[in-house]
Protein backbone atom coordinates (compact mmCIF):
# COMPACT_ATOMS: atom_id res chain seq x y z
CA UNK A 1 0.00 0.00 0.00
CA UNK A 2 1.28 3.46 -0.95
CA UNK A 3 1.01 6.09 1.76
CA UNK A 4 0.34 9.67 0.61
CA UNK A 5 0.93 12.42 3.20
CA UNK A 6 -0.62 15.82 2.41
CA UNK A 7 0.97 18.20 4.95
CA UNK A 8 1.13 21.97 5.24
CA UNK A 9 3.13 22.84 8.37
CA UNK A 10 6.42 22.03 10.04
CA UNK A 11 4.52 20.83 13.11
CA UNK A 12 2.43 18.46 10.99
CA UNK A 13 5.55 17.15 9.24
CA UNK A 14 7.39 16.62 12.54
CA UNK A 15 4.35 14.82 13.97
CA UNK A 16 4.02 12.56 10.91
CA UNK A 17 7.73 11.66 10.85
CA UNK A 18 7.77 10.98 14.60
CA UNK A 19 4.75 8.71 14.12
CA UNK A 20 6.54 6.87 11.32
CA UNK A 21 9.75 6.50 13.36
CA UNK A 22 7.85 5.31 16.45
CA UNK A 23 5.75 2.80 14.54
CA UNK A 24 2.45 4.59 15.22
CA UNK A 25 2.12 4.66 11.42
CA UNK A 26 2.92 1.19 10.05
CA UNK A 27 5.60 0.78 7.42
CA UNK A 28 4.50 1.11 3.81
CA UNK A 29 4.92 -1.78 1.44
CA UNK A 30 4.85 0.40 -1.69
CA UNK A 31 6.51 3.63 -0.60
CA UNK A 32 5.63 6.97 0.94
CA UNK A 33 4.86 10.20 -0.89
CA UNK A 34 4.99 13.62 0.75
CA UNK A 35 2.71 16.17 -0.91
CA UNK A 36 4.01 19.42 0.55
CA UNK A 37 1.58 22.36 0.70
CA UNK A 38 2.38 26.03 1.29
CA UNK A 39 -1.00 27.58 2.14
CA UNK A 40 0.38 31.05 2.92
CA UNK A 41 -1.35 33.99 1.27
CA UNK A 42 2.02 34.95 -0.24
CA UNK A 43 3.88 31.61 -0.44
CA UNK A 44 6.91 33.25 -2.05
CA UNK A 45 7.51 35.29 1.12
CA UNK A 46 9.07 32.39 3.02
CA UNK A 47 10.15 28.77 2.92
CA UNK A 48 7.49 26.09 2.99
CA UNK A 49 8.08 22.57 4.23
CA UNK A 50 9.14 21.55 0.73
CA UNK A 51 12.25 23.75 0.67
CA UNK A 52 13.08 24.69 4.31
CA UNK A 53 16.73 23.57 4.75
CA UNK A 54 16.29 22.47 8.37
CA UNK A 55 13.52 20.03 7.34
CA UNK A 56 15.63 18.25 4.71
CA UNK A 57 16.29 15.17 6.85
CA UNK A 58 12.56 14.79 7.51
CA UNK A 59 11.75 14.98 3.81
CA UNK A 60 14.33 12.23 3.22
CA UNK A 61 12.04 9.78 5.09
CA UNK A 62 9.77 9.82 2.02
CA UNK A 63 10.34 8.05 -1.29
CA UNK A 64 8.98 11.00 -3.27
CA UNK A 65 8.39 14.66 -2.40
CA UNK A 66 5.87 16.64 -4.44
CA UNK A 67 5.62 20.42 -4.33
CA UNK A 68 1.87 20.89 -4.74
CA UNK A 69 2.20 24.66 -5.20
CA UNK A 70 4.50 24.10 -8.15
CA UNK A 71 2.23 21.40 -9.57
CA UNK A 72 -0.89 23.60 -9.44
CA UNK A 73 0.63 26.99 -10.30
CA UNK A 74 -0.71 29.56 -10.86
CA UNK A 75 -3.62 28.12 -8.85
CA UNK A 76 -3.05 28.11 -5.07
CA UNK A 77 -3.71 24.85 -3.19
CA UNK A 78 -6.42 26.31 -0.89
CA UNK A 79 -8.41 27.29 -4.00
CA UNK A 80 -8.11 23.93 -5.75
CA UNK A 81 -11.39 22.31 -6.79
CA UNK A 82 -12.10 19.13 -8.76
CA UNK A 83 -15.46 18.11 -10.24
CA UNK A 84 -16.93 14.64 -9.95
CA UNK A 85 -16.11 13.98 -13.60
CA UNK A 86 -12.53 15.18 -13.28
CA UNK A 87 -11.68 13.10 -10.18
CA UNK A 88 -11.14 9.68 -11.81
CA UNK A 89 -9.12 11.23 -14.64
CA UNK A 90 -6.91 13.07 -12.17
CA UNK A 91 -6.41 9.88 -10.15
CA UNK A 92 -5.11 8.08 -13.24
CA UNK A 93 -2.79 10.97 -14.07
CA UNK A 94 -1.36 11.15 -10.54
CA UNK A 95 -0.86 7.41 -10.36
CA UNK A 96 1.07 7.55 -13.62
CA UNK A 97 3.10 10.63 -12.67
CA UNK A 98 3.98 9.25 -9.23
CA UNK A 99 4.62 5.74 -10.53
CA UNK A 100 2.28 3.99 -8.13
CA UNK A 101 0.32 2.05 -10.74
CA UNK A 102 -2.56 0.05 -9.29
CA UNK A 103 -1.17 0.03 -5.75
CA UNK A 104 -3.70 0.55 -2.98
CA UNK A 105 -3.47 4.04 -1.47
CA UNK A 106 -3.77 5.27 2.10
CA UNK A 107 -4.13 9.01 2.76
CA UNK A 108 -2.64 10.90 5.73
CA UNK A 109 -4.08 14.40 5.76
CA UNK A 110 -3.76 17.65 7.66
CA UNK A 111 -6.76 20.02 7.57
CA UNK A 112 -9.05 17.38 6.01
CA UNK A 113 -12.12 19.61 5.73
CA UNK A 114 -10.60 22.04 3.25
CA UNK A 115 -8.61 22.02 0.03
CA UNK A 116 -6.26 20.56 -0.92
CA UNK A 117 -6.76 17.64 1.50
CA UNK A 118 -10.45 17.36 0.67
CA UNK A 119 -9.57 17.11 -3.03
CA UNK A 120 -7.37 14.06 -2.37
CA UNK A 121 -10.28 12.42 -0.54
CA UNK A 122 -12.45 12.92 -3.63
CA UNK A 123 -9.75 11.89 -6.12
CA UNK A 124 -8.61 8.68 -4.41
CA UNK A 125 -12.11 7.32 -3.87
CA UNK A 126 -12.33 4.50 -1.39
CA UNK A 127 -8.84 5.06 0.05
CA UNK A 128 -8.70 4.86 3.86
CA UNK A 129 -7.94 8.21 5.52
CA UNK A 130 -5.93 8.99 8.65
CA UNK A 131 -5.86 12.51 10.05
CA UNK A 132 -2.50 14.02 11.04
CA UNK A 133 -3.12 16.24 14.04
CA UNK A 134 -2.57 19.98 13.81
CA UNK A 135 -1.78 20.77 17.42
CA UNK A 136 -4.54 21.44 19.93
CA UNK A 137 -7.20 21.84 17.23
CA UNK A 138 -7.10 18.04 16.96
CA UNK A 139 -8.72 17.78 20.38
CA UNK A 140 -11.88 19.52 19.11
CA UNK A 141 -14.80 17.63 17.55
CA UNK A 142 -15.14 18.01 13.79
CA UNK A 143 -16.96 21.21 12.81
CA UNK A 144 -19.32 19.88 10.15
CA UNK A 145 -20.92 16.48 9.70
CA UNK A 146 -19.43 14.56 6.76
CA UNK A 147 -21.41 12.27 4.46
CA UNK A 148 -21.18 8.72 5.77
CA UNK A 149 -19.56 7.60 2.52
CA UNK A 150 -16.64 9.91 3.33
CA UNK A 151 -16.58 9.84 7.14
CA UNK A 152 -16.69 6.04 7.04
CA UNK A 153 -13.29 6.04 5.33
CA UNK A 154 -11.56 7.77 8.27
CA UNK A 155 -9.72 5.05 10.16
CA UNK A 156 -7.54 6.93 12.64
CA UNK A 157 -6.10 10.14 14.07
CA UNK A 158 -2.33 10.58 14.43
CA UNK A 159 -1.51 13.19 17.08
CA UNK A 160 1.32 14.40 19.29
CA UNK A 161 0.47 13.18 22.79
CA UNK A 162 1.40 16.39 24.58
CA UNK A 163 -1.64 16.75 26.88
CA UNK A 164 -1.22 13.92 29.40
CA UNK A 165 -4.23 11.65 29.76
CA UNK A 166 -6.36 13.35 27.09
CA UNK A 167 -7.45 11.88 23.75
CA UNK A 168 -8.69 14.00 20.83
CA UNK A 169 -12.41 14.25 20.03
CA UNK A 170 -11.79 14.53 16.30
CA UNK A 171 -13.50 11.65 14.48
CA UNK A 172 -14.44 9.83 17.66
CA UNK A 173 -14.77 6.10 17.22
CA UNK A 174 -11.70 5.77 15.00
CA UNK A 175 -8.28 4.53 16.10
CA UNK A 176 -6.24 6.89 18.28
CA UNK A 177 -2.58 6.87 17.17
CA UNK A 178 -0.63 8.88 19.76
CA UNK A 179 2.95 9.94 19.08
CA UNK A 180 4.94 9.59 22.35
CA UNK A 181 6.59 12.83 23.53
CA UNK A 182 10.03 11.22 23.46
CA UNK A 183 9.58 10.28 19.77
CA UNK A 184 8.54 13.83 18.92
CA UNK A 185 11.45 15.21 20.97
CA UNK A 186 13.90 13.09 18.96
CA UNK A 187 12.58 14.49 15.68
CA UNK A 188 12.58 18.10 16.93
CA UNK A 189 16.14 17.63 18.20
CA UNK A 190 17.06 16.48 14.71
CA UNK A 191 15.51 19.62 13.21
CA UNK A 192 17.15 21.84 15.83
CA UNK A 193 20.59 20.39 15.04
CA UNK A 194 20.02 21.12 11.34
CA UNK A 195 18.79 24.67 11.92
CA UNK A 196 21.20 27.40 10.81
CA UNK A 197 19.42 30.61 11.75
CA UNK A 198 21.43 33.82 12.31
CA UNK A 199 18.49 35.25 14.25
CA UNK A 200 18.94 32.48 16.83
CA UNK A 201 22.69 32.98 16.97
CA UNK A 202 22.12 36.65 17.76
CA UNK A 203 20.26 35.68 20.94
CA UNK A 204 22.75 33.17 22.36
CA UNK A 205 24.44 35.80 24.53
CA UNK A 206 21.24 36.54 26.45
CA UNK A 207 21.18 35.40 30.06
CA UNK A 208 18.20 33.47 31.43
CA UNK A 209 15.80 34.47 28.64
CA UNK A 210 12.03 33.97 28.91
CA UNK A 211 10.02 33.30 25.75
CA UNK A 212 6.80 35.13 24.86
CA UNK A 213 4.76 33.94 21.87
CA UNK A 214 2.53 36.39 20.02
CA UNK A 215 -0.58 35.15 18.21
CA UNK A 216 -2.08 38.41 16.82
CA UNK A 217 -5.52 37.57 18.22
CA UNK A 218 -6.97 40.95 17.26
CA UNK A 219 -6.67 39.91 13.60
CA UNK A 220 -9.07 37.05 14.40
CA UNK A 221 -11.50 39.64 15.90
CA UNK A 222 -11.29 37.87 19.25
CA UNK A 223 -10.04 40.96 21.07
CA UNK A 224 -9.28 44.57 20.20
CA UNK A 225 -5.74 45.78 19.36
CA UNK A 226 -5.64 47.66 22.68
CA UNK A 227 -6.66 44.53 24.57
CA UNK A 228 -4.01 42.54 22.74
CA UNK A 229 -1.34 45.04 23.72
CA UNK A 230 -2.49 44.90 27.33
CA UNK A 231 -2.51 41.10 27.23
CA UNK A 232 1.05 40.90 25.90
CA UNK A 233 2.25 43.45 28.45
CA UNK A 234 0.78 41.15 31.09
CA UNK A 235 2.76 38.30 29.51
CA UNK A 236 5.94 40.23 30.21
CA UNK A 237 4.80 40.79 33.80
CA UNK A 238 3.99 37.09 34.18
CA UNK A 239 7.39 36.08 32.77
CA UNK A 240 9.12 38.25 35.37
CA UNK A 241 7.95 35.81 38.05
CA UNK A 242 10.71 33.49 36.79
CA UNK A 243 13.33 36.24 37.36
CA UNK A 244 14.61 36.19 33.77
CA UNK A 245 17.57 38.21 32.60
CA UNK A 246 15.81 39.08 29.33
CA UNK A 247 12.60 38.69 27.35
CA UNK A 248 12.53 37.16 23.86
CA UNK A 249 9.36 38.00 21.96
CA UNK A 250 8.43 35.87 18.95
CA UNK A 251 5.74 37.90 17.16
CA UNK A 252 3.09 36.62 14.82
CA UNK A 253 4.24 37.35 11.23
CA UNK A 254 1.34 39.81 10.85
CA UNK A 255 2.02 41.72 14.06
CA UNK A 256 2.18 45.49 13.62
CA UNK A 257 5.58 47.16 14.32
CA UNK A 258 3.84 49.58 16.70
CA UNK A 259 2.81 46.67 18.93
CA UNK A 260 6.41 45.49 19.20
CA UNK A 261 7.60 49.00 20.02
CA UNK A 262 5.02 49.32 22.79
CA UNK A 263 6.06 45.95 24.27
CA UNK A 264 9.72 47.00 24.23
CA UNK A 265 8.78 50.18 26.08
CA UNK A 266 6.83 48.19 28.67
CA UNK A 267 9.78 45.84 29.22
CA UNK A 268 12.01 48.87 29.71
CA UNK A 269 9.73 50.18 32.48
CA UNK A 270 10.10 46.78 34.16
CA UNK A 271 13.88 46.95 33.91
CA UNK A 272 14.34 43.85 31.75
CA UNK A 273 16.12 43.54 28.41
CA UNK A 274 13.83 42.93 25.42
CA UNK A 275 14.72 41.19 22.14
CA UNK A 276 12.60 40.24 19.14
CA UNK A 277 13.03 36.95 17.29
CA UNK A 278 11.93 37.49 13.69
CA UNK A 279 13.21 34.22 12.22
CA UNK A 280 10.95 31.54 10.80
CA UNK A 281 12.17 28.76 13.09
CA UNK A 282 9.26 27.07 14.94
CA UNK A 283 8.94 27.87 18.64
CA UNK A 284 9.49 24.20 19.52
CA UNK A 285 12.88 24.27 17.79
CA UNK A 286 13.77 27.70 19.16
CA UNK A 287 13.19 26.43 22.70
CA UNK A 288 15.71 23.63 22.19
CA UNK A 289 18.36 26.05 20.96
CA UNK A 290 18.09 28.67 23.72
CA UNK A 291 18.08 28.15 27.53
CA UNK A 292 14.66 29.63 28.27
CA UNK A 293 13.46 29.74 31.86
CA UNK A 294 9.80 29.60 30.82
CA UNK A 295 7.32 30.37 28.03
CA UNK A 296 4.18 32.53 28.05
CA UNK A 297 1.47 32.83 25.40
CA UNK A 298 -2.27 33.09 24.87
CA UNK A 299 -3.29 29.59 23.80
CA UNK A 300 -0.44 28.49 21.54
CA UNK A 301 -0.03 24.76 20.83
CA UNK A 302 3.66 25.33 21.57
CA UNK A 303 2.95 25.66 25.32
CA UNK A 304 1.93 22.06 26.10
CA UNK A 305 4.42 20.79 23.51
CA UNK A 306 7.33 22.56 25.22
CA UNK A 307 6.19 21.41 28.63
CA UNK A 308 5.82 17.78 27.50
CA UNK A 309 9.14 17.70 25.62
CA UNK A 310 11.41 19.68 27.93
CA UNK A 311 9.60 20.21 31.21
CA UNK A 312 9.79 23.97 30.56
CA UNK A 313 7.52 26.00 32.86
CA UNK A 314 4.60 27.51 30.94
CA UNK A 315 2.01 30.20 31.61
CA UNK A 316 -0.93 31.69 29.74
CA UNK A 317 -2.52 35.13 29.82
CA UNK A 318 -6.03 36.09 28.74
CA UNK A 319 -7.57 32.65 28.46
CA UNK A 320 -10.50 33.44 30.77
CA UNK A 321 -11.36 36.51 28.69
CA UNK A 322 -11.04 34.56 25.45
CA UNK A 323 -13.35 31.82 26.71
CA UNK A 324 -16.05 34.46 27.12
CA UNK A 325 -15.31 36.21 23.81
CA UNK A 326 -15.25 33.23 21.44
CA UNK A 327 -18.25 33.40 19.09
CA UNK A 328 -20.13 31.33 18.20
CA UNK A 329 -19.84 28.89 21.07
CA UNK A 330 -18.71 26.16 18.65
CA UNK A 331 -15.72 28.28 17.54
CA UNK A 332 -12.92 25.80 16.80
CA UNK A 333 -10.52 27.65 19.11
CA UNK A 334 -12.64 26.86 22.17
CA UNK A 335 -11.06 23.49 22.99
CA UNK A 336 -7.46 24.79 22.58
CA UNK A 337 -8.24 27.76 24.86
CA UNK A 338 -9.97 25.45 27.35
CA UNK A 339 -7.00 23.07 27.48
CA UNK A 340 -4.42 25.84 27.89
CA UNK A 341 -6.52 27.55 30.55
CA UNK A 342 -6.94 24.32 32.51
CA UNK A 343 -3.26 23.41 32.15
CA UNK A 344 -1.92 26.73 33.36
CA UNK A 345 -4.36 27.77 36.09
CA UNK A 346 -2.78 27.96 39.54
CA UNK A 347 -3.73 24.79 41.44
CA UNK A 348 -5.73 23.59 38.45
CA UNK A 349 -8.22 20.81 39.35
CA UNK A 350 -7.90 19.41 35.83
CA UNK A 351 -5.35 16.64 35.36
CA UNK A 352 -5.57 13.32 33.54
CA UNK A 353 -9.11 11.90 33.56
CA UNK A 354 -10.53 15.12 35.02
CA UNK A 355 -9.08 17.06 32.06
CA UNK A 356 -10.58 14.51 29.65
CA UNK A 357 -13.94 14.95 31.36
CA UNK A 358 -13.76 18.72 30.89
CA UNK A 359 -12.79 18.38 27.23
CA UNK A 360 -15.61 15.89 26.62
CA UNK A 361 -18.19 18.16 28.24
CA UNK A 362 -17.10 21.26 26.33
CA UNK A 363 -16.90 19.21 23.12
CA UNK A 364 -20.49 18.06 23.54
CA UNK A 365 -21.70 21.61 24.22
CA UNK A 366 -19.90 22.77 21.06
CA UNK A 367 -21.27 20.04 18.78
CA UNK A 368 -24.31 18.38 20.42
CA UNK A 369 -25.30 16.55 17.23
CA UNK A 370 -21.90 15.36 15.99
CA UNK A 371 -20.74 14.58 19.55
CA UNK A 372 -24.12 13.32 20.82
CA UNK A 373 -22.43 10.29 22.40
CA UNK A 374 -20.75 12.65 24.88
CA UNK A 375 -23.99 13.95 26.44
CA UNK A 376 -23.81 11.58 29.45
CA UNK A 377 -20.24 12.76 30.08
CA UNK A 378 -21.39 16.40 29.93
CA UNK A 379 -24.31 15.74 32.27
CA UNK A 380 -22.03 13.99 34.74
CA UNK A 381 -19.44 16.79 34.63
CA UNK A 382 -21.95 19.61 35.03
CA UNK A 383 -23.79 17.87 37.86
CA UNK A 384 -20.74 18.17 40.13
CA UNK A 385 -19.07 21.33 38.70
CA UNK A 386 -19.32 24.49 40.77
CA UNK A 387 -21.17 27.51 39.42
CA UNK A 388 -17.81 29.26 38.91
CA UNK A 389 -16.47 26.39 36.80
CA UNK A 390 -19.64 26.22 34.72
CA UNK A 391 -19.49 29.96 34.09
CA UNK A 392 -15.84 29.76 33.11
CA UNK A 393 -16.22 27.10 30.42
CA UNK A 394 -19.90 27.09 29.37
CA UNK A 395 -22.22 29.78 28.07
CA UNK A 396 -25.41 29.97 30.15
CA UNK A 397 -27.52 30.23 26.99
CA UNK A 398 -25.86 27.09 25.63
CA UNK A 399 -26.63 25.10 28.76
CA UNK A 400 -30.22 26.34 28.65
CA UNK A 401 -30.74 25.46 24.99
CA UNK A 402 -29.36 21.95 25.57
CA UNK A 403 -31.31 21.38 28.77
CA UNK A 404 -28.13 20.86 30.77
CA UNK A 405 -27.51 21.47 34.47
CA UNK A 406 -26.67 25.12 35.11
CA UNK A 407 -28.96 26.47 32.41
CA UNK A 408 -32.35 28.10 32.89
CA UNK A 409 -35.34 25.79 32.84
CA UNK A 410 -37.72 26.85 30.03
CA UNK A 411 -41.03 28.40 31.05
CA UNK A 412 -44.37 26.59 30.69
CA UNK A 413 -45.13 28.11 27.28
CA UNK A 414 -41.59 27.45 26.00
CA UNK A 415 -41.83 23.83 27.10
CA UNK A 416 -45.20 23.46 25.43
CA UNK A 417 -43.97 24.91 22.17
CA UNK A 418 -40.39 23.68 22.38
CA UNK A 419 -38.76 20.71 20.65
CA UNK A 420 -40.06 17.26 21.45
CA UNK A 421 -38.48 14.32 19.66
CA UNK A 422 -37.42 16.58 16.80
CA UNK A 423 -40.69 18.56 16.39
CA UNK A 424 -42.20 21.40 18.42
CA UNK A 425 -45.56 21.00 20.15
CA UNK A 426 -47.11 23.61 17.87
CA UNK A 427 -45.91 21.63 14.86
CA UNK A 428 -47.41 18.47 16.36
CA UNK A 429 -50.77 20.24 16.79
CA UNK A 430 -50.69 21.55 13.21
CA UNK A 431 -49.98 18.06 11.87
CA UNK A 432 -52.74 16.53 14.01
CA UNK A 433 -55.30 19.06 12.69
CA UNK A 434 -54.18 18.47 9.12
CA UNK A 435 -54.53 14.72 9.55
CA UNK A 436 -57.97 15.06 11.12
CA UNK A 437 -59.13 17.13 8.15
CA UNK A 438 -57.92 14.51 5.70
CA UNK A 439 -59.66 11.72 7.62
CA UNK A 440 -62.85 13.78 7.77
CA UNK A 441 -62.80 14.34 4.00
CA UNK A 442 -62.31 10.61 3.35
CA UNK A 443 -65.17 9.72 5.72
CA UNK A 444 -67.56 12.24 4.12
CA UNK A 445 -66.62 10.98 0.68
CA UNK A 446 -67.36 7.37 1.75
CA UNK A 447 -70.77 8.36 3.19
CA UNK A 448 -71.74 9.97 -0.11
CA UNK A 449 -70.67 6.85 -1.95
CA UNK A 450 -67.87 8.66 -3.76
Amino acid sequence: MTQIFVLNSAYGLMTAVAAMDAGAVPASTSGRILVAVNAAIIPEAGDGIVDAPHLASLRSRFDRVVDLNELLAPERPPHWRVTTGQAPVLQRLLRQAWEIGDSEVELFLQSPQVAPSRVFIDVFTGAPVSIVGDGLMTYSPIRNRWPHTVAGRVVGVVYADTVPGVEPLLFAGTARLPVPPEALRTVIDEVADATDDPDIDALTTLERPALILGQYLSALKLITPDEELQMQCEMIDRALEWSPGSIVFKPHPSAAPALIDDLAAHAATRGVAFAVFRGGTPAEVLALRLPFVGAVAGFSTALPTLQALTGLPIAAVGTELLLQRLRPYENGNRIPVTIIDALTRPDSPYQGERMQHLVDAVGYAMQPVIAAHLRPRAEEFLAVASAEERHRYFAHTRLSSLGLHGGTRPGLLARALGPRDGASRITEIQLAIRGARRRGKRAWKALRGG
